[in-house]
């Protein structure tokens, strides 16, 4: 443990920090889990609403800095992507 107080207070934090960013993460994983099943169901429409929804949820993690824009992009991309290949 750390004597200056300073580092104790980074530490508590950080603690913080992480358990809200891993609460995040894991938020974003089951939106983009509801995409694919409603893919795999064959619900065009409640796959495009999941896409959207988690669309927005990825933006915003990335806006907090949890995940990278470039990562919250790809993402989003192949979450769309899903839902675009079933109109074909």
């Amino acid at each position: 443990m750390a004597n200056i107080k300073s580092q104790k207070k980074r530490i508590k934090t950080a603690e913080k920090a992480r358990v809200r960013n891993q609460a995040v993460r894991s938020e974003l994983k089951t939106y983009v889990k509801k995409v694919r099943k409603a893919v795999a169901a064959g619900d065009k429409d409640a796959a495009q609403v999941a896409a959207n929804n988690a669309g927005r949820l990825l933006d915003k993690a990335a806006a907090k800095g949890i995940i990278h824009k470039n990562q919250a992009s790809n993402r989003k991309s192949g979450v769309q992507s899903l839902v675009n290949k079933m109109g074909e």
